[in-house]
Parts: C-alpha cells; sequence; structure tokens
C-alpha cells in the first residue's frame, strides 16, 4: 500500500473515531437528559446548546474524509461508465479538483471564521455562559481531512491509472 493512502486511511479513520465519539457521548447525554426529566421533572442545563452546537457539528463533518476515503460518496455514473477507461480517468480527476477546489474553499472561509470566533470567545444565548468557539473548528478540520482524502484518491486513480 502507498504511504499516501496509508496516511489517507489513518486520518480518515481518526476523523470516523471522533465523530463517532461525539455521536456517542450525545447519545448518552440526551439519554441521561431524558431519564433525569422523566424521574426528577429537571433537565440537565445546556443539554439543547451542547447537542446543537458540539455533537452534531462534530457528527456530521469529522466523517466525511472517511466516506470518501471508502469511495462511498453517492456518485451518479450512468452516463461515465460507458466511456472509455481514460476518458473516464479525465473526468474522474476533473472531479476531484473541483472537489479540492470547493472544500478547499470552504475550509479556508470555515477556518477564517473559527480564528474570528475564538479571538472573540464566540458565545451564545443561554442561561449561562456558553462558548461556542470550541466547535467552529470541527468544520475546516472536518473540510481539511476531505480534501486530504480526495487528493490521495485522485493520486491513486492516476498511479492506478483508472477512475475510483
Amino acid at each position: 500500500m502507498h504511504i499516501l493512502d496509508k496516511a489517507n486511511k489513518c486520518v480518515a479513520n481518526v476523523a470516523l473515531v471522533l465523530g463517532c465519539a461525539f455521536m456517542l457521548l450525545m447519545t448518552l447525554h440526551v439519554t441521561l437528559d431524558v431519564a433525569i426529566r422523566y424521574f426528577f421533572a429537571r433537565g440537565i442545563p445546556g443539554t439543547l446548546e451542547v447537542v446543537s452546537f458540539y455533537y452534531m457539528v462534530c457528527a456530521v463533518f469529522l466523517p466525511l474524509a472517511y466516506v470518501e476515503a471508502r469511495g462511498e460518496h453517492i456518485s451518479v455514473d450512468v452516463f461515465t461508465q460507458r466511456l472509455p477507461k481514460n476518458i473516464q480517468l479525465a473526468l474522474y480527476i476533473f472531479a476531484c479538483l473541483l472537489g479540492l477546489l470547493y472544500f478547499g474553499m470552504l475550509c479556508y472561509q470555515s477556518f477564517l471564521d473559527a480564528m474570528r470566533a475564538t479571538q472573540r470567545k464566540e458565545t451564545a444565548m443561554a442561561n449561562f455562559r456558553f462558548y461556542l468557539w470550541p466547535s467552529r473548528w470541527a468544520l475546516p478540520i472536518g473540510f481539511l481531512a476531505m480534501c486530504f482524502a480526495i487528493f490521495s484518491n485522485m493520486v491513486k486513480a492516476i498511479r492506478l491509472k483508472k477512475a475510483l
């Protein structure tokens, strides 16, 4: 296995494990909140904020690279599957370049947003001080991992001389 493929798999797996960890934390937090609300008629303060701004964001954006690394994003190849292999490869590389541009721009902008939020120590309106700025970093991290996965898949396709 090529070194880039190994690094891609490692980054994607770490991102997946982190996404799953946040999903598990969200499940436990909500279950505990419901149980406390049912038995004691009181909930855990801040459950809605933590679930909305931390758990869900991390559970959605971090595992994107894993799905891309495994080639399991939705793709429609009804028209391209009948084209010659070299044209399929060229279209795949073009799609990868577009993906790198798109997710690169998302990564850049979300990085700037995360920097601004961190500098301002961004908070949300709540009955307590609820910091939003740490959750802002999940997006640039997820998008950067996605760019790495796209790049790795593109290099692999070029090396194998076939669209993935």
